[in-house]
């Protein structure tokens, strides 16, 4: 069973997920946040394999609250839940740490793809924003003349797509058996080799170079998205 934190601000709305994540017979709701500081109370003390998390709740909101979960040093992902715009919030949820990013429009359908996608090491976005990304990237590739992912040692390419999918670094040193200070120093290595700064610029980055396993969102079905996920590439 997954391990599932809900933070939204509406009641109505955490009851609806709750009951959709429970009646998939996969996922167990082991705690509910209406604020942005209760969630990352919860989540410290929970350790929850996944956050559910809304944007707009008092106090922290849900791109700051994914910022500090983050930092937790904890193994938990968040998955932001949104009906707000994603061209004005993925890239500040991607920056904050956020591994997938999903409309409240399709959630029903699509939900838990999403968590399987994640819990299997992907991230998880809009077939739409992986184009843009994918586009941003090339873009930027051919105005500062980067050569792309053959110019990364094949160390400095794991901690890249680890990064970009989600992970924080003191659970990617856990992953490649390293200290933090070296997965540190091979990220900030590839960064330079990259022209790179901000995690956004990461994740286009790897989604160009086929690094993520991100998978287009399936509006049919859960058992289609989750289809679509596990073909992708794993770690």
């Amino acid at each position: 069973m997954v391990r599932i934190l809900l933070a939204d601000s509406h009641t109505l709305v955490r009851a609806g997920v709750r009951a959709l994540l429970e009646s998939s017979g996969r996922a167990d709701v082991v705690g509910e946040a209406s604020s942005g500081g209760e969630a990352v109370a919860k989540a410290r003390n929970l350790i929850p394999d996944i956050v559910i998390m809304g944007l707009m709740m008092p106090g922290t909101d849900g791109i700051r609250a994914t910022r500090q979960i983050t930092k937790l040093g904890l193994p938990t992902r968040v998955l932001i839940l949104t009906v707000h715009d994603e061209d004005e919030y993925l890239e500040p949820a991607l920056d904050a740490g956020a591994a997938g990013f999903l409309s409240k429009s399709v959630a029903e359908a699509d939900i838990m793809g999403a968590i399987e996608a994640l819990i299997r090491g992907h991230s998880y976005l809009p077939s739409r924003v992986v184009s843009l990304l994918a586009l941003s990237r090339r873009k930027a590739d051919r105005q500062r003349g980067n050569s792309g992912a053959a110019v990364l040692s094949p160390r400095e390419l794991t901690v890249i797509k680890l990064y970009a999918r989600g992970f924080a670094g003191h659970e990617i040193a856990r992953r490649m058996f390293l200290s933090p200070k070296t997965v540190e120093g091979y990220m900030a290595r590839a960064k330079a080799k990259l022209a790179l700064r901000r995690r956004r610029d990461i994740v286009s980055f790897a989604v160009e170079a086929g690094l993520l396993g991100v998978k287009d969102e399936d509006r049919s079905s859960a058992r289609a998205a989750y289809r679509q996920t596990s073909s992708g590439v794993s770690n």
